[in-house]
């Protein structure tokens, strides 16, 4: 079940796409999720998109 205060959703994802996440996540000593929106806000940020965006927890 997701956290209050957030929404939770299927993801398609290419196995790769997903095993690099994983890595990647590993590596910083996140969960998959948690990496999966700090990548996500990381990506909005850059676009200017995310400026409203707080980064309350990265999990």
């Amino acid at each position: 079940m997701a956290s209050p205060g957030k929404r939770a959703f299927l993801l398609r994802v290419k196995p790769e796409v997903l095993d690099a996440v994983e890595r990647l996540a590993a590596a910083e000593l996140r969960s998959v999720n948690a990496q999966i929106e700090v990548l996500l806000r990381e990506a909005l940020a850059r676009r200017s998109v995310a400026r409203t965006v707080k980064d309350s927890d990265d999990g």
